[in-house]
């Protein structure tokens, strides 16, 4: 792929930089956006993952915006170098059905990333006791809304319009894991005409991770499923416009996850959205709490999500 092509199809904007594919014998592309600068978030990195045919073709496609983006391609950038590697599993989707694939952006986390990916309204939703244990221990208030505004008002702007997509709601999707599926159920709450379909993978719906919560895993249980819950009877969209994926594993951190997801499940078909059609929840026996975890499985959010 011609290297001035990329350059003229991100406006020049910010210092950028191309760097090849992790794939071998892939010709797609990423481009880095260093230090994007926000008015309502901390600055960070974003790349952007073009497919192979995207200098080749006039097509336009589909954008997944995915959390913690220095996990998702290789193994560099990744913590504990493990990656979702989501370039292979576009990749194997292009060539098992052509025009399938998408445009990924993976957004980088910060070191604010907790406060970033907590649902505000969520946080708002529980009793003031809990809210002053998760503030502490998150090192302030969430500062998600501020994250969603970043993605929905300058970073999806930037991409619609430096890069051939599909912005339409249809074509737009959010996915990440632990924390980063929080802010995915989040997003698709909060900008439903936004985002189509969300994925959340091994969501961390206890929110804490101090070790007397998971010692103790009824601690605080109660009173977080009925703060989400809350959250959820009031912004949850009406079934039949959106689709959200939920799963979890069985091993470590995983393993405290299944009474939220059983709650959250029953609140989700209380409030008309069908299981298997609106939503997926799904538990992976044997899968742990990792980006090794969520590679194996992804290409099952993705046929759900995106079709």
């Amino acid at each position: 792929m011609d290297r001035r092509t990329l350059i003229a199809a991100t406006g020049g904007l910010m210092a950028c930089a191309l760097v090849p594919n992790p794939s071998d014998a892939s010709e797609a592309m990423i481009v880095r956006y260093e230090t994007m600068p926000s008015r309502f978030t901390g600055a960070r990195t974003v790349s952007v993952w073009l497919p192979a045919d995207y200098g080749k073709s006039k097509r336009r496609y589909p954008v997944l915006y995915m959390h913690d983006g220095q996990n998702i391609f290789g193994a560099s950038t990744a913590f504990g170098g493990q990656s979702w590697r989501v370039d292979l599993a576009m990749e194997a989707r292009q060539r098992a059905v052509p025009g399938s694939d998408a445009i990924v952006v993976g957004v980088w986390n910060t070191s604010t990333r907790r406060q970033d990916f907590s649902p505000a309204g969520v946080e708002a939703a529980m009793d003031a006791k809990l809210r002053a244990r998760t503030e502490v221990e998150h090192g302030g208030p969430a500062l998600s809304d501020g994250y969603l505004r970043f993605l929905v008002d300058e970073l999806k702007p930037m991409i619609d319009r430096d890069y051939r997509t599909r912005p339409d709601k249809g074509s737009t999707y959010i996915m990440g894991s632990s924390m980063g599926g929080l802010i995915s159920l989040y997003g698709i709450c909060e900008y439903p005409q936004v985002f189509g379909a969300a994925g959340c993978l091994s969501t961390h719906w206890p929110l804490l991770s101090a070790a007397e919560s998971f010692s103790k895993p009824d601690l605080e249980t109660p009173a977080m499923i009925q703060a989400f819950a809350t959250y959820l009877k009031r912004k949850l969209p009406k079934p039949g416009q959106n689709k959200i994926w939920m799963d979890h594993g069985t091993i470590n951190l995983d393993s405290f996850y299944q009474p939220y997801q059983m709650a959250m499940d029953e609140v989700f078909k209380a409030q008309g959205w069908q299981d298997g059609k609106d939503f997926e929840s799904r538990v992976y026996e044997g899968a742990d709490h990792n980006e090794a975890s969520w590679r194996v499985r992804l290409h099952e959010p993705l046929a759900f999500l995106m079709g």
